[in-house]
Formats: C-alpha cells, sequence, structure tokens
C-alpha cells in the first residue's frame, strides 16, 4: 500500500507542478523549469500530503505546499549540480540543466523555481494569512542562511578543509542541507491544521539524517542506473562522510536506530500515522 500511495502522490504532484510551470511565459526559462521538476522521488511532498491527511486535510488544500518544497529543492539541485558547486552531469538519469542548456540558464530556472516556490505558498487553498504567512516563514527559514543553503556552505568548505569533518560536524552538515527541507516537510501538515507540529520535527529531525546516511551507503553500494546520479564522488573526492567515519556496517546499524527514533516520534497519532512509518523504513531500504 505504501509503494501505491507514493506512486499516485509523485503522479498527482508532477501534475500540479507541471500545471503551474505551464503558466509562464514559453520559452527556454520556462522550459528548463519544467525539465527540472521532472522525476524525483517526491518524499518531500509526501511528507506535506500525508502530514496533512493525519488531521483530515485533502490532498487538494495542502497541493500548493507539496509543490512548494519540491519546487525549492528543485532548484537547490540545479544550483548544487552546477560547475561552481558540485560540477555533476547527471541528475534523476537525466543530464543535469547547465549541461541540457548553459550555466546561464540553470542559474535563471534555479532562482524562477526558488520563487515559484513561495509564490505557491500564497496560494489561498493553504488557508487563513496566518497560516501562509507561516508556511512563508517557515520555509524560509528551512531553505535559507540557517538551513539548506548554510549546510551547501559548509559542504562546499569541507573540500578545502585541512583536515577531514567529524562526525559532529557532518551531522550539523546535513541537519541543514538535507534535513531542513524534511523538517519543514513533515511539519507542514500540523501548521496548516494549526496543531503542535513538535513530534513531527523530531520525526523529522530522525528521518533527515537517516536519509542522508542511506545516500552516503548508496554512492558506496548503490547502481547509477537506479539512482540516476554519478555514485563514487565523495569517496574519490576523500571527504568525509557516515560510512568514512562509522564504517558501512556501523552506518547501516545507525540509520536503522535513526528510523526507529523516527516511528517512535508518532507514536500520539496511533494508525494514522502508519505511511510516515513506511516512509521511515522505505528510507533506509531504498535502492535510489
Amino acid at each position: 500500500m505504501f509503494t501505491d500511495r507514493l506512486t499516485n502522490i509523485q503522479t498527482a504532484v508532477q501534475a500540479a507542478l507541471d500545471a503551474h510551470v505551464a503558466q509562464y511565459p514559453a520559452g527556454q526559462l520556462r522550459d528548463a523549469m519544467h525539465y527540472a521538476l521532472q522525476g524525483g522521488k517526491r518524499l518531500r511532498a509526501f511528507l506535506v500530503l500525508e502530514g496533512a491527511a493525519i488531521f483530515d486535510i485533502p490532498t487538494e488544500k495542502a497541493m500548493p505546499a507539496a509543490c512548494a518544497v519540491e519546487a525549492l529543492h528543485a532548484y537547490s539541485l540545479v544550483h548544487d549540480d552546477m560547475p561552481c558547486m558540485d560540477n555533476d552531469d547527471l541528475r534523476r538519469g537525466m543530464p543535469t540543466v547547465h549541461v541540457q542548456w548553459d550555466e546561464a540558464t540553470a542559474a535563471l530556472a534555479g532562482d524562477a523555481l526558488q520563487t515559484m516556490a513561495f509564490e505557491l505558498l500564497t496560494s489561498p487553498a493553504l488557508g487563513t494569512a496566518e497560516t501562509r504567512i507561516r508556511l512563508v516563514a517557515d520555509l524560509a527559514q528551512a531553505s535559507g542562511a540557517e538551513g539548506m543553503v548554510y549546510g551547501q556552505a559548509l559542504d562546499i568548505a569541507a573540500e578545502t578543509a585541512p583536515t577531514p569533518l567529524t562526525i559532529e560536524q557532518i551531522i550539523e552538515l546535513q541537519e541543514g542541507k538535507t534535513g531542513a527541507l524534511i523538517g519543514f516537510a513533515a511539519k507542514a501538515g500540523a501548521v496548516l491544521a494549526e496543531k503542535d507540529p513538535a513530534p513531527f520535527a523530531a520525526y523529522a529531525k530522525a528521518l533527515g539524517l537517516a536519509f542522508q546516511i542511506a545516500d552516503d551507503i548508496l554512492d558506496i553500494e548503490g547502481n547509477e542506473d537506479l539512482t540516476g546520479k554519478r555514485l563514487h564522488k565523495d569517496a574519490e573526492a576523500g571527504k568525509a562522510t557516515f560510512v568514512s567515519l562509522l564504517g558501512l556496517a556501523g552506518a547501516k546499524t545507525r540509520a536503522t536506530e535513526l528510523c526507529d527514533l523516527a516511528i517512535a516520534a508518532l507514536a500520539p497519532y496511533a494508525q494514522g500515522a502508519d505511511s510516515l512509518r513506511d516512509l521511515a523504513r522505505f528510507t533506509i531500504a531504498r535502492k535510489h
């Protein structure tokens, strides 16, 4: 049932994103935005929609927030793939945007996807003005200089650091780069329902680290045809990762422990949160 629900959400979110982008003026910028939004696991959107469902908020009401976090995530990938950052040529099994077009187009497409995310959060479907402002503020905090962008800056700095990062420094980096957007997505349903988001924040904190450990494991054991991106880059660059510091077996054990912590955080919601528990299990078992 989990895989069916995830597939249904992937389809619905893709359709909503495509429809929104289609409203913009035709041309290369719109084409690049549309291209950057194709594919992906849509786990952040899943968190928004399934978190909202716990409070009986229908998909159509929560969809703009789900699309917003996916647009923000897509922008981050477009910029992260550029030569001035990670210099990747493959994303989601396709050439990266700067390879498909050029660096200027990639930079502008990323800029436009970022602003699109905040545009989506102004949708009246999301509720009162206060709720929408809260979502805008939460996404800005999660994506900016104390969230995702901060984590990206730490990641770039680590590439030229004289010594490898410690486990504590890697956790700080990943809680920004990966965990902050996951945290926004996990809490969004509670924000929409005007409920306490604290249990979802605890869930997301554990889930985000488990997700990154799973990525580090896939970088060693994964298949490029399944992951859709280049593998073994961290090891080749000599970067410290959860695997390099904990060992492969230790990283797998830690991912399982974090999965259990995430599941435990959802205890107040009984069976209503089963899909989010399934997501935690999927996160550490995935092959892409």
